[in-house]
């Protein structure tokens, strides 16, 4: 996959009375992917949008649609998320009871897999995986809410993990989530992240220029 940074900006943090308008104007302000965070108030403390959400919003963007399910038990739920329209389904480790058998499940609905850690989990739970893995993402918050601090001791994760994908030449991609701002964005990318998820920077920041703030984000 490419080495440039790409922006998968978080509606969590859109207007949700126009989220069709929304996504379309993340659209044309340059955004790479959608980043869709899926909770189920049991895994995570808070509760968001579900399957019939998603495939209507299906119709506002061809952009692909990079959705972080923080349910649990995952495992049941990943067809409707995949039939709804998601692109990218990416799941956390300690939701399924065979990762494993998980991501093939995603892989054989022909969707591009992603597994999620916390700040808290080791990298240890998927290295030997990541060859069946498109996407590794980096949890820089306690998952659940959007707005929280970023959090800096995650960034040796990330260049471990880069250290993996280079020495073992594979392609996954790795995405960072949590507290991304125009500050620790370089920091996220000098350590090897290539896809930055941002929520409030990419809808609040400069008077809620997107174009401008993907631009500021892209820059390291």
């Amino acid at each position: 996959m490419s080495t440039s940074v790409k922006i998968s900006p978080s509606i969590l943090s859109a207007d949700f009375s126009q989220l069709g308008n929304e996504i379309k104007r993340l659209e044309e302000g340059g955004a790479d992917m959608i980043h869709v965070d899926v909770m189920d108030g049991h895994f995570v403390p808070n509760l968001t949008m579900g399957p019939p959400i998603i495939k209507a919003l299906r119709q506002y963007t061809k952009l692909p649609f990079d959705v972080h399910l923080m349910i649990s038990p995952v495992h049941k739920y990943i067809k409707d998320y995949a039939d709804a329209g998601a692109d990218i389904i990416t799941i956390h480790p300690e939701a399924t009871e065979d990762l494993k058998s998980s991501i093939q499940y995603i892989r054989g609905l022909n969707k591009k897999v992603g597994v999620s850690l916390n700040p808290e989990t080791k990298t240890d739970l998927i290295t030997n995986l990541l060859n069946e893995i498109d996407l590794v993402l980096i949890m820089s918050v306690n998952p659940g809410f959007g707005g929280q601090k970023f959090m800096p001791e995650v960034l040796d994760k990330i260049k471990e993990l880069k250290g993996i994908k280079d020495h073992k030449n594979l392609k996954f991609d790795i995405e960072i989530d949590g507290g991304i701002n125009f500050d620790n964005n370089k920091l996220a990318i000098k350590a090897g992240a290539n896809i930055l998820v941002s929520g409030t920077t990419v809808f609040k920041n400069n008077n809620g220029n997107i174009k401008k703030n993907i631009e500021l984000l892209k820059s390291s």
